[in-house]
C-alpha cells in the first residue's frame, strides 16, 4: 500500500514518541557477499559478537509483547545467517511480520515459492541501476544479474507487490521511468530512497548524491507518479520545492517512531546514523529493547520540541522540517541547521564553511580491508576472525 501523508494531529503525536516503534529496522548481520560503495552500515565482515539465535528469538518475543507489527530486516545480507529462515519463521509464528531487504543471493526458485506461500512476509530486492552498467558500478560485478534472477523467481512463484528498492544517485535519476517499467514487468512495487552520507556512503557522497537539478527531477517525478511509488520518509526535504506535498512521513522520526537494532544489539535512534552519538542502549542490557525505546535519555530528548535553529526564519520550514538529521550530522552541519541538500540553497552555503577533515565517521565499520568492488565471492583467506566469509558451511 502506498504511504500517504499522516494528518497533522497524528504528526504531532508522532513527535512525542509512541509506546513502540512503527518502523523498526533490524540488521541481522554485518556479513555481506557484496561491497556496495554506498553501504550505509559499512557491511562486509561478520561481527563475532552478533546476537545468537537464542538472543534474536528473545528480542522477537519482546517485540511481540510490545505489539510491534513488523520489522524491516536487513544487513549486510541477512540471508547469509545460517539461522535466517528459522528466525523468519519464528517471527511470523509470533505475530511479528518481516519485510527483509536482500541483494537476491538466496532467492532461488524453491525459496521464492516458499516465500510466496508465507503470510506476513515481504521481500525487497535492492537494485541501484536499471541497467547492468549503472547498477554494478555501485553494487559490484554480477549484482545486477543476481537481483534480476531473484525478481524473476519471485514473479514466477506468483508473489506480487514485493518491492524493488532503489537508492537514488546522480547516476540513476534519469532511469526512474525504467525502474518503474522493471517493477511493473515483475508485478513488483517500486520503492525509492535517499542516498545518505552514512557508512561508506560518506566516501562517495560528493560523487553520487543527486545534483540540484536532479533533486527537482525527483520531486517532479514523484508529484506525477508518487501515488504508485513508496518513499517512506526519504524525500520530505524536497517539499520546499512546491505546493504539492510528497506522500510519506513529513518528519524526522528518529527515536520517535523509528529506530535501528544492529547485529550486536545496539539500538540507534536512526537507521541512517550508526554512531555512538545516536546510540540509546543495547538489547542485552537489563530491560532489553523496551527499556531502551521507552526510557533512553537520548530517545526522550529527541521526543522533546526541537529547535528550528538556523531554519526558523525560512518560510519553507513547515514544509521540509529542516530535513534529515543523519545527512546533517555526517556532513558536519548542526542538527538544527539546514539539510545539506536543502533545495533553497541554504545547505550549500552552510557546507562551504565545514572543515571536511573534521567530519564524524560511523562508529561501526565492517568493510573488508580491500574496499574494492568484488563479485559474488569472498576473500579466500581471512585476515582475522572477523573477516571470515559469511558463506561458510551450513548456509
Amino acid at each position: 500500500m502506498t504511504t500517504t501523508a499522516p494528518v497533522p494531529a497524528l504528526v504531532e503525536q508522532f513527535k512525542g514518541g509512541l509506546d513502540a516503534p512503527i518502523c523498526l529496522t533490524w540488521e541481522w548481520t554485518y556479513a555481506c557477499n557484496l561491497a556496495c560503495e554506498h553501504c550505509l552500515s559499512s557491511s562486509g565482515r561478520r561481527d563475532p559478537n552478533e546476537l545468537s539465535t537464542a538472543e534474536m528469538k528473545a528480542v522477537i518475543d519482546e517485540l511481540q509483547r510490545m505489539q510491534v507489527f513488523y520489522v524491516n530486516v536487513g544487513g549486510g545480507e541477512p540471508t547469509v545467517r545460517p539461522d535466517f529462515w528459522e528466525l523468519l519463521d519464528y517471527a511470523i509464528d509470533h505475530q511479528v511480520g518481516v519485510k527483509f531487504s536482500t541483494n537476491g543471493l538466496r532467492i532461488d526458485a524453491e525459496r521464492a515459492r516458499r516465500l510466496a506461500a508465507t503470510d506476513y512476509v515481504d521481500v525487497q530486492i535492492s537494485l541501484d541501476g536499471a541497467t547492468r552498467e549503472v547498477n554494478d558500478a555501485v553494487r559490484g560485478p554480477g549484482s545486477f544479474d543476481m537481483a534480476m534472477t531473484a525478481l524473476q523467481n519471485l514473479s514466477d512463484a506468483g508473489m506480487r507487490d514485493f518491492k524493488i528498492s532503489v537508492v537514488m544517485t546522480s547516476q540513476n535519476v534519469d532511469q526512474l521511468d525504467d525502474f518503474k517499467v522493471i517493477a511493473d514487468r515483475f508485478g513488483a512495487q517500486l520503492r525509492i530512497t535517499r542516498l545518505r552520507p552514512s557508512g561508506r556512503g560518506a566516501d562517495v557522497w560528493d560523487e553520487l548524491h543527486p545534483t540540484d537539478a536532479q533533486q527537482r527531477q525527483i520531486y517532479d517525478w514523484l508529484v506525477a507518479r508518487g501515488d504508485q511509488v513508496l518513499t517512506g520518509d526519504s524525500f520530505f526535504h524536497l517539499n520546499a520545492l512546491g505546493s504539492t506535498p510528497l506522500p510519506g512521513l513529513n518528519l524526522c522520526g528518529a527515536g520517535r517512531v523509528v529506530c535501528l537494532i544492529d547485529p550486536v544489539g545496539d539500538v540507534y535512534a536512526c537507521p541512517f546514523a550508526i554512531h555512538d552519538v545516536f546510540k540509546g542502549g543495547n538489547v542485552r542490557e537489563e530491560g532489553g529493547f523496551a527499556r531502551v525505546w521507552r526510557e533512553s535519555e537520548l530517545f526522550n530528548d529527541l521526543r522533546q520540541p526541537q529547535s528550528a535553529g538556523a531554519c526558523a526564519s525560512c518560510s519553507h520550514y513547515d514544509a521540509c522540517q529542516g530535513g534529515c538529521m543523519a545527512a546533517k550530522f555526517f556532513t558536519g552541519l548542526p542538527l538544527d541547521g539546514p539539510d545539506p541538500e536543502c533545495v533553497q540553497g541554504h545547505g550549500q552555503s552552510a557546507l562551504s564553511i565545514v572543515d571536511k577533515n573534521e567530519l564524524p565517521k560511523a562508529t561501526q565499520d565492517h568493510s573488508r580491508s580491500s574496499r574494492r568492488k568484488v563479485g559474488l565471492g569472498m576473500p579466500a583467506v581471512p585476515a582475522k576472525p572477523c573477516d571470515s566469509s559469511p558463506l561458510v558451511s551450513g548456509l
